[in-house]
């Protein structure tokens, strides 16, 4: 089962989306107070079943928020980034060599987020 971990940085707050065997799927944003990063939290939580729109092909469909992007990164990389309803990036992936494995990372958010348990490391 998959846990959010929330640590405290010099800057503020902020969690990784962690797989049962511990790899990273997604991470947040640096957040100024610990109460915006459990929103971001349980935002990933409740829009992680949103569709995926796969900005690597020409012409792709927009879709709404909630919604997964999928791009290509400066460096040659697939990454993607999960957006709540209002448009705001709730996480972000890291960059992968190949899309089926990006995509295997938004399947994995989509298993492991809504069930996950939270923990809270100290600094």
């Amino acid at each position: 089962m998959g846990k959010f971990v929330v640590k405290q940085s010099p800057s503020g707050f902020k969690f990784d989306l962690k797989a049962g065997n511990g790899e990273i799927i997604a991470s947040s944003q640096v957040y100024a107070a610990e109460k915006s990063c459990l929103n971001g939290v349980e935002s990933v939580r409740k829009n992680c079943a949103a569709a995926i729109e796969d900005q690597t092909v020409e012409g792709f469909e927009t879709l709404k928020h909630p919604k997964y992007e999928v791009y290509t990164d400066k460096a040659g990389e697939i990454r993607f980034r999960l957006k709540a309803s209002n448009g705001e990036i709730v996480a972000t992936s890291e960059g992968y060599k190949s899309k089926a494995s990006a995509l295997n990372g938004i399947e994995s958010i989509k298993k492991n987020a809504p069930d996950a348990k939270l923990e809270k490391l100290e600094g």
